[in-house]
């Protein structure tokens, strides 16, 4: 069986509608390449571990033929969306029976690499007709995808509360390790105003400015912690954003305690206001994959939890 590496999609800023493209849902889960034959099921990571013992409902998977499919493992929420809260109970531990029973995860396969034979260099419309010939079990789900019409999807997703659409082009190849402008990603993300109540210290490059921002919501009872930002800053705003820290730092804690903020945290007056893009929140109440994107002229007291929260 030859080692693959999945294909990589390439971030794209808006939906687009093309008859030359494909279109499908961007499931929100682990990516995982399925080695199955007619005995077994091994189930490799981006980076090529091994995964199978974590997914030991999928170990039933058969082809009659070395097949290697690509996919992404979801667990789905109690409406049927893929949940990447849930999904993390499962991912680095080898599950109890109780734990499969109350978070069980299917495959969403999206493309054939091999079936008795290499099939990267078909294009994608002939992978999609092996794979939609194959009979793999109710744990493994094929992803539908629709031509041409982008907009209509990414509209579709937005609604439903899905991670975005990622667009695949007519004909084309797979590429195994690369990052190709044949597949392109529209992510769905939220934006919100958030107060900074204190930030880490950084280290290595950013030793001299700070790590991430430690953001806060107004709420009755105080501000609570909702997350910290550490990506969508330059060279120069680091620089300028510690200095403003600096002046603005204070003793006692702003926010209510929380047992995620780590303790090198360092307090400042709640009197920044900054727009954050997010994913989601997560269940206990935190931003996921937050990015920086500046301050707004409003006041930080208008970052409430009735106004921001989820």
């Amino acid at each position: 069986m030859p080692f693959y590496e999945p294909m990589l999609a390439t971030p794209w800023r808006v939906p687009f509608d093309d008859p030359g493209w494909w279109f499908e849902v961007k499931w929100d889960g682990v990516r995982v390449l399925a080695e199955v034959g007619p005995d077994s099921v091994v189930l490799r990571s981006r980076n090529g571990n091994n995964m199978t013992g974590r997914y030991p409902e999928l170990a039933s998977v058969r082809c009659d033929q070395t097949t290697v499919i690509d996919g992404e493992i979801v667990a789905l929420d109690s409406s049927g969306r893929p949940s990447f809260q849930l999904l993390q109970s499962r991912m680095n531990t080898t599950p109890t029976n109780e734990l499969i029973d109350r978070v069980p995860v299917t495959l969403m396969a999206f493309d054939i690499l091999h079936h008795g034979e290499e099939l990267i260099a078909a294009p994608i419309e002939e992978r999609w007709a092996h794979l939609d010939s194959l009979a793999l079990g109710n744990r493994v789900v094929r992803s539908s995808p629709t031509r041409g019409a982008g907009k209509a999807l990414y509209a579709a997703v937005v609604a439903g509360g899905l991670e975005g659409v990622v667009a695949k082009k007519s004909g084309s190849p797979y590429r195994p390790g690369r990052r190709s402008p044949d597949w392109r990603k529209i992510v769905h993300r939220r934006s919100g105003r958030f107060v900074v109540v204190g930030f880490l210290p950084g280290h290595g490059a950013r030793a001299s400015t700070f790590a991430s921002l430690l953001l806060g919501l107004h709420r009755d009872q105080g501000i609570v912690y909702v997350g910290a930002v550490g990506s969508g800053f330059d060279d120069a705003s680091l620089v300028h954003i510690r200095a403003a820290l600096d002046q603005m730092q204070i003793d006692d804690r702003p926010v209510r305690s929380d047992s995620t903020i780590d303790r090198s945290a360092r307090w400042v007056e709640p009197v920044l206001c900054a727009v954050v893009e997010y994913r989601e929140w997560t269940g206990d109440g935190h931003l996921r994959a937050p990015v920086f994107k500046g301050f707004a002229a409003e006041p930080a007291t208008d970052a409430t939890w009735e106004a921001e929260g989820p």
